[in-house]
């Protein structure tokens, strides 16, 4: 092989690796505004909302296989999706309903501060189901995660939050990271067909629970850029992405979204964390952040 055969490989490995960072980075980036977009929501029935929302995410990602993949390509990639895309698309429903249910009993902050420990579920998932070995380094991260929602959640005991709403949040983490140990564990599985099976079965089940589902033209624009811009093309660029990075990276990079996102709803609706949400939420954040770093490096080194 001559050394420029080489040296274009190198240079496409590199290309396709930043590509894949850019992409997962703006997934996160347009998920951020999730809370922010939901806020700005008055519809009483939370349903309503989930309908909307996820209907027009299912559209937007079928939109985007017919054009990447043609009617052909599209119809395959849901008839090989197989028991483990469908339950990866359940989980998918279960999250983007609990979503909207659980912001509207505790704040922003911390849904997005709870979920921040996917990965490190994930690992314990992995452990529990499979006996896969867990290094001393990633219990201690566990710990500390457990420790930081503790702290977290113990708001719901004095009143100042619905406990409803941190359990839909906690449960939320749950279904991604078994999401997580699924793909993994199926690596053939395809994330798009199965985040569009499962936005669409939310929307359905969404409306057999719905008061109505009449919204005013106004509320229609704004469920729609809640739908297919924040949930659908912040899952197209992360289905896209993902592929082309190493795990670890994908879930660090996946990290903005949770200090962007109250960030957001900060600025713009003035939702200030309490105290024991920026505590706990700190702690989850610094064993995230630790037990990633190490895996990326882990990664890299069986890479190189």
């Amino acid at each position: 092989m001559s050394e420029q055969t080489v040296s274009a490989g190198l240079q496409t490995s590199v290309y396709s690796e930043r590509l894949g960072v850019a992409l997962v980075f703006g997934s996160a980036f347009f998920w951020s505004f999730g809370g922010a977009i939901a806020r700005f929501l008055h519809i009483e029935d939370n349903w309503t909302i989930v309908f909307w929302r996820c209907l027009f995410a299912g559209l937007f990602l079928i939109a985007f296989m017919l054009v990447r993949d043609g009617p052909a390509g599209t119809v395959r990639l849901f008839r090989n999706m197989g028991w483990p895309g469908i339950t990866v698309g359940l989980c998918f429903m279960i999250a983007a309903t609990c979503f909207i249910i659980a912001i509207s009993h505790t704040t922003i902050a911390n849904v997005l501060l709870l979920g921040a420990g996917v990965p490190l579920f994930a690992a314990l998932i992995t452990w529990i189901c499979f006996r896969q070995r867990v290094s001393l380094f990633t219990w201690c991260a566990i710990a500390l995660v457990i420790v930081g929602v503790s702290v977290m959640v113990s708001g719901s005991f004095t009143g100042a939050v619905s406990p409803i709403g941190d359990a839909l949040a906690l449960l939320i983490a749950v279904v991604f990271a078994l999401a997580t140990v699924i793909t993994r564990r199926y690596p053939h599985v395809r994330m798009t067909p199965a985040t569009c099976f499962g936005c669409l079965a939310a929307s359905a089940f969404a409306a057999t629970q719905a008061s109505s589902l009449a919204v005013t033209t106004g509320e229609l624009g704004l469920l729609f850029v809640f739908g297919a811009f924040n949930l659908g093309l912040g899952m197209m660029l992360f289905a896209m992405g993902a592929r082309l990075i190493p795990s670890a990276l994908a879930a660090l990079l996946g990290t903005a979204e949770t200090m962007l996102g109250p960030v957001w709803v900060a600025i713009i609706h003035g939702e200030i964390p309490a105290l024991r949400t920026v505590i706990g939420g700190l702690l989850i954040l610094v064993a995230l952040l630790g037990y990633l770093t190490a895996e990326f490096h882990r990664q890299s080194k069986l890479r190189g």
